[in-house]
């Protein structure tokens, strides 16, 4: 993944939200978008005319993360999960996901979840999010924790993994 990040020191899991994290939905929350959701000219479209989309350097990162073997997961908090969870079959991005906890609900019971599901430690997590309250509140439980303000992009993914490395070799 990384030249300067062992395969050791990978995280055993990387979660990600949704909104302002993996995707841009016009500007706007998915649960603020107008469905139904159309696919035009290989796009996808609210009722409204919003356009739904991947940043950028999202789907080299889900393919890096596969090509290396971290499995991913998704929590999310929404008012709508059934639109969540149409919008990333839509984007075709069903298949890479391990777990998806997709409801509103506190990001603390969104990794309960995934630790319960998962048997892996909170301490080999890596969370990107576009909320700090979501950062601040799973840091606590020893999740490396990332601040996305405008979409995932390469820079903070690799910064990422540095962080994550240095995090685990302080706790050994």
């Amino acid at each position: 993944m990384l030249d300067s990040v062992g395969q050791m020191d990978l995280p055993k899991l990387i979660i990600f939200d949704l909104d302002f994290t993996l995707w841009d939905c016009g500007g706007t929350w998915c649960d603020c978008l107008s469905p139904p959701f159309t696919v035009r000219n290989n796009r996808i479209w609210d009722r409204g005319d919003r356009q739904i989309r991947l940043y950028e350097d999202v789907s080299s990162i889900l393919d890096q993360c596969d090509a290396d073997g971290v499995p991913m997961a998704l929590a999310t908090r929404t008012e709508q999960p059934p639109w969540a969870r149409e919008l990333i079959d839509l984007l075709g991005l069903s298949h890479r996901f391990v777990h998806a906890e997709i409801y509103p609900s506190s990001k603390l019971k969104h990794f309960a979840e995934l630790q319960k599901a998962s048997g892996i430690d909170f301490a080999e997590m890596l969370l990107f999010d576009d909320e700090m309250r979501n950062i601040l509140e799973v840091s606590k439980l020893g999740v490396t924790s990332i601040l996305v303000k405008e979409g995932l992009t390469r820079q903070i993914f690799e910064d990422a993994f540095r962080k994550h490395a240095a995090q685990r070799e302080r706790r050994d």
